[in-house]
């Protein structure tokens, strides 16, 4: 079997056959030419099927081990497609630290149509367990989770998941392929904002779903094709260059935050450092265990608000911005941008405080962030 980059620069990208293109064109079409009525053709029509975004899916399925990819115009619409397979009644026991955007899909979209949720501390799995009913359908999880990087044991969840014949997804997003492949462990459906690492240059949006399985990709491929929300063909031609350097920029990202997260944890200023790869994680070893290397996202507790402006404010290659996995880094603060729509206690309980900040490290020199990171601990 090829191993990750090349499977990553070959999957689904042989070349052209009219042409011998080595990379595959930009088919911006939006309808094919029937050869006679009533005679089927492959492709019909791009809402359904397009030849770049066919090539994008094939090399997400291979990239994460699976058989079908499906996808779509973004990750929380990857996301939707995936709960589609739910109906009314039915209960799903999700994480109860998650991106604050599936917590506002979860709880202000689908919990009002009659889907109901459970919400748990998915470290410790006897707390799943004790949470499913006789209604669960399906146990949701991301791990590393966003934005307090805790794990989740996939193993165990995809165990416990097959046991009692319930459907597990996992939201792949911080580790990505190259760091861990859920479905190796067990689990159904791996969900991806390709927005982030996956796209890795900040300049295009999208979501991806991919299954082993044919029952889920039918029903999958039925949702993507209904609800119409797909990516351009350019988009996915940006997602199929960006994935080639994705070995690449990873081993970039987990060096330059290992650093990083080390210099942060011994400074005094600082509360707490959350970042998987030092030994001090609570789950370290579980990190090594399901993970290649520990991702390019740490989280900083600061102290207080004041220290969290301070601090932001110090940064000058940390741009302070949304999202993450770019190869620039940024530095977001989640109680008043990606965690926003999370009630008040329930962030408490999960340690997001007004003093949090998540920086998503890039591959910049690493002496220049860190003259950065220095800047900024001055001013706490």
């Amino acid at each position: 079997m090829p191993g990750f980059s090349t499977t990553a620069i070959h999957a689904g990208q042989e070349p052209e056959q009219v042409t011998g293109a080595v990379t595959i064109p930009i088919f911006a079409t939006t309808t094919y030419a029937q050869p006679e009525l009533g005679e089927h053709v492959k492709y019909d029509y791009t809402r359904t099927i397009n030849p770049t975004r066919e090539a994008w899916e094939t090399s997400i399925a291979a990239l994460e081990n699976g058989k079908f990819g499906f996808a779509f115009s973004s990750g929380m619409s990857a996301i939707a497609a995936a709960l589609s397979l739910l109906k009314p009644g039915d209960h799903v026991i999700a994480g109860n630290d998650m991106y604050g955007g599936t917590y506002r899909y979860f709880s202000k979209v689908l919990a009002p149509v009659g889907i109901e949720f459970s919400y748990v501390d998915m470290r410790d799995v006897t707390r799943v367990a004790s949470a499913i009913t006789g209604k669960t359908r399906l146990i949701y999880a991301e791990t590393p989770t966003n934005p307090m990087m805790n794990l989740v044991d996939l193993g165990a969840i995809g165990t416990l998941a097959r046991d009692r014949e319930i459907l597990s997804a996992v939201d792949n997003t911080f580790a990505t392929p190259y760091l861990q492949n859920p479905l190796d462990f067990g689990i159904d459906i791996t969900i991806h904002s390709v927005t982030k690492y996956l796209g890795g240059h900040s300049d295009v949006l999208g979501g991806a779903v991919v299954t082993a399985q044919s029952e889920i990709a039918e029903q999958i491929k039925f949702y993507q094709n209904s609800y119409g929300a797909v990516p351009s063909p350019f988009d996915c031609w940006l997602l199929l260059r960006s994935v080639k350097t994705l070995a690449l920029r990873m081993r970039a990202h987990c060096e330059n935050a290992h650093i990083i997260a080390e210099r942060l944890a011994r400074d005094p200023a600082i509360k707490n450092v959350y970042y998987p790869g030092l030994s001090s994680h609570p789950q370290y070893e579980l990190a090594r265990h399901q993970m290649k290397d520990f991702g390019g996202m740490v989280s900083v507790e600061t102290g207080s608000l004041e220290n969290a402006k301070k601090f932001t404010g110090a940064l000058t290659y940390f741009t302070l911005g949304e999202s993450l996995g770019g190869v620039e880094s940024l530095v977001c603060h989640p109680v008043t941008m990606t965690h926003a729509s999370v009630p008040e206690e329930r962030r408490r309980e999960l340690g997001i405080t007004p003093g949090l900040v998540r920086l998503s490290v890039g591959i910049e020199d690493i002496g220049d962030l860190l003259q950065d990171i220095e800047r900024a601990l001055a001013t706490l």
